[in-house]
């Protein structure tokens, strides 16, 4: 259980300007737009191997402007893409945190390239749910490991110390100033660390019970597929410091967790032309709307499953993505010749089903107003699939420099918070997150914080004479 000290500062075992508690890419992110600027820091991890959600993910980033999309001639705007997100999330999410967030992920992304040496792709083959333009961006092994694994090679080769096996259990807090934290090594003992500002970068809450039973009763039930360490901590934290909490009800879930493999399916053979079926060998969803409601339209079925269906051109289109290969070598890829074999694996009604692949033509359907552009065609592939939770999207009230708000909406002068930790840009329901949201606000929320704790730390010394 976290815990937060209302009292004079303790004797500090040592001191740092910035702490960051959290390594995946928001605390990662932090630390080296920090070295940039010239701000020393220390990343404080409670695993042995620094990997959060990130690594769990497609590791997708989307961004409008960078070098990258611009070289290939691609017309995209801060302003388009915040006029997507608001689409989605249907006006409901943080206009101030949208246009900070639009306007800083493409100089994050540039950054990282030019001064970290991280490398980006463009996904440029399909476009993801909710994206007016193809602004997906991906390290060359597109995928969230990779992602990390860049992020971790950059901060070794910038010196930036990131401890590992440090759990942060302390806050103390003093006249509304952090004035240092806790953090506890694998033997137990508690080293005590200073420092001007701290930055929380470390979680969401899906994987706390309590809280998504509380907060999203939708999915008490639903298959957590995120990172152990989203235990709430941060949420806890915040309600012991008189924080205030948005956006709750916020969360990315996915209609495509392959069953019983444990792997995700890339939802780009949705956007493509593959459709979801249920246990009786129906479609029940737009397919195209997102991967995120999906998984409750998923969840509402008989037995909570679906089969995604696909053919051989989509087949050959997935060889492109990691994770489906991980997936095919697990087995849960099948392959099926005809209807009457496909409609046995399913189990379901052969007549059903092939009256289910009948109507998907070329135009509109009339069952969810999903525009197909070809038919399948056998042979079929089928994968079973449940609904998750992957990561929350609200928490900790947050400014749009990343300040941690306090409930009566006075910012901490120097706690701020990105990520998991604090409110996204989905608003405060599943239908509200855009395709690469939970990254976009890791990564530029992690470059605002870096910036404004700089910020912070000139106008102390300038105060000070230093």
């Amino acid at each position: 259980m976290p815990r937060v000290h209302h009292a004079a500062a303790p004797v500090f075992d040592t001191e740092v300007p910035v702490a960051i508690v959290g390594g995946g890419a928001c605390g990662l992110t932090t630390a080296l737009q920090l070295h940039t600027l010239g701000v020393a820091c220390v990343v404080l991890e409670r695993d042995s191997f620094p990997s959060g959600s990130t690594a769990l993910s497609s590791g997708f980033i989307p961004a409008p402007g960078t070098r990258l999309q611009t070289s290939l001639k691609v017309e995209d705007s801060p302003e388009l893409f915040m006029q997507d997100i608001q689409r989605k999330a249907h006006g409901t999410a943080a206009p101030e945190l949208v246009a900070a967030y639009a306007h800083a992920i493409g100089p994050a992304l540039d950054a990282l390239e030019q001064d970290h040496g991280l490398e980006w792709q463009l996904l440029d083959q399909f476009l993801y749910p909710g994206h007016s333009v193809h602004r997906m961006h991906a390290v060359p092994e597109k995928t969230g490991a990779g992602l990390m694994s860049r992020l971790l090679r950059a901060c070794d080769a910038a010196g930036i110390p990131v401890l590992t096996d440090a759990k942060v259990t302390d806050l103390w807090v003093h006249a509304g100033q952090v004035q240092g934290l806790g953090y506890q090594r694998p033997q137990g003992e508690v080293e005590r660390l200073a420092c001007q500002v701290a930055v929380l970068a470390c979680n969401g809450y899906g994987g706390n019970p309590a809280l998504v039973a509380e907060f999203l009763p939708d999915m008490k039930e639903a298959l957590f597929a995120g990172h152990a360490g989203n235990d709430g901590t941060a949420i806890l934290w915040g309600q012991a410091l008189g924080a205030g909490l948005s956006d709750l009800g916020g969360y990315q879930g996915h209609g495509s967790w392959a069953i019983p493999q444990g792997v995700l399916i890339s939802w780009a053979l949705m956007m493509e032309g593959g459709i979801q079926v249920n246990a009786t060998g129906q479609r029940f969803h737009d397919e195209t709307q997102g991967y995120s409601e999906a998984a409750v339209h998923v969840l509402a079925q008989p037995g909570g499953v679906a089969w995604n269906v696909f053919d051989e051109p989509l087949n050959v289109f997935a060889q492109d993505f990691p994770d489906f290969l991980v997936a095919q070598s697990a087995g849960a890829v099948r392959r099926c010749e005809t209807v009457a074999q496909l409609a046995d694996l399913l189990q379901c009604a052969e007549t059903q089903l092939h009256a289910t692949l009948q109507s998907v033509q070329p135009g509109q359907d009339a069952l969810t107003g999903r525009v197909f552009q070809r038919a399948l065609q056998a042979p079929y592939y089928a994968i079973k699939v449940t609904g998750a939770l992957f990561h929350t999207q609200g928490g900790l009230a947050i400014d749009a420099q990343t300040h941690v708000l306090a409930t009566d909406g006075r910012p901490f002068a120097n706690l701020l918070a990105a990520g998991g930790a604090a409110r996204g840009v989905s608003g405060n329901a599943v239908w509200g997150y855009l395709s690469g949201n939970g990254l976009l606000s890791a990564v530029a929320g992690g470059y605002l914080a870096a910036q404004r704790a700089s910020e912070i730390l000139s106008a102390s010394n300038g105060s000070t004479g230093e």
